[in-house]
């Protein structure tokens, strides 16, 4: 099965029809996509009650995939809010039983920053966290190019599908060390993900200006862009039973018109989404 979405609901003007109301985005998003990221939980753990919410918001077949809280991935400056690690991962937990008892939790994704390289200290935090997670379904994405070097990429491939990681393959700019290639290899027999970040090659290590998020994600897939990736999503629908694509170049809010242009080209539609508001006309 190939599931599409974006990340996040809030910031889709494309998608909702005249005035509506921020709390009322995700019933109205249910109705477009089947997955969708919540981006919240990197800025900080979510409440249950906020999960218990969207579980009850979306159709029984929805699924969300739950980004790790930036703490757990050393995107955090200074301390942890918690008096230790393990209480971090326990609280990130806690927040992930309601998508657990709706079955409902896609997985969550362990997205580390472009410092994170592959050295043998962050192999055994790799390790540690994956531990820590148990049988609960995680993604792995790199933003440091040297766990893919030609010396380490089999390895880390090696390592990810022992550990049971799921591999987060991404669209993205390449421009140095801080970026990785596209690797079209799933590590989990049962999930992958692939994230398309867009491909604003200048704007991507652009980290020192006071807008640098809204200026790396700024990209709008052409057709042909898509069209190339239709075949290795096929491909990788061989190797997994499950493929989530996400779309996260939403900066000029192009993410849910990609995405919709995927499924186009797919010849997807599903049948078990939530219905619609009707516009005006």
């Amino acid at each position: 099965m190939i599931y599409i979405g974006v990340t996040g609901w809030g910031d889709h003007d494309s998608l909702y029809p005249g005035q509506i109301s921020s709390r009322d985005k995700l019933k109205e998003y249910a109705g477009h996509f089947p997955i969708v990221e919540v981006d919240s939980a990197f800025y900080a753990i979510q409440p249950t009650r906020n999960a218990e919410k969207w579980v009850n918001e979306t159709p029984a077949s929805f699924q969300f995939v739950v980004k790790a809280y930036q703490g757990m991935t050393g995107h955090m400056r200074g301390e942890i809010p918690f008096e230790t690690k393990q209480a971090m991962f326990n609280a990130f937990k806690e927040s992930l039983v309601p998508y657990i008892e709706t079955n409902k939790l896609a997985m969550t994704l362990f997205q580390f920053p472009p410092w994170f390289d592959c050295k043998r200290e962050n192999v055994e935090y790799l390790r540690w966290c994956k531990s820590e997670m148990a049988d609960l379904p995680s993604a792995l994405e790199f933003r440091h190019q040297s766990w893919f070097a030609p010396q380490y990429r089999q390895k880390t491939l090696e390592f990810m599908q022992t550990e049971k990681w799921i591999h987060s393959i991404c669209d993205e700019p390449q421009s140095g060390e801080g970026s990785i290639p596209t690797i079209l290899k799933t590590t989990n027999p049962d999930k992958v993900l692939v994230r398309f970040h867009g491909r604003n090659v200048h704007g991507w290590q652009k980290r020192n200006a006071e807008n640098w998020r809204e200026v790396r994600y700024l990209y709008r897939y052409n057709q042909q862009e898509l069209k190339e990736w239709t075949d290795s999503i096929q491909t990788l629908a061989k190797e997994s039973a499950d493929v989530y694509l996400l779309f996260n170049n939403n900066s000029g809010g192009d993410a849910a018109d990609n995405a919709k242009e995927m499924m186009n080209l797919l010849h997807i539609e599903y049948d078990d989404l939530a219905p619609r508001q009707l516009g005006l006309f």
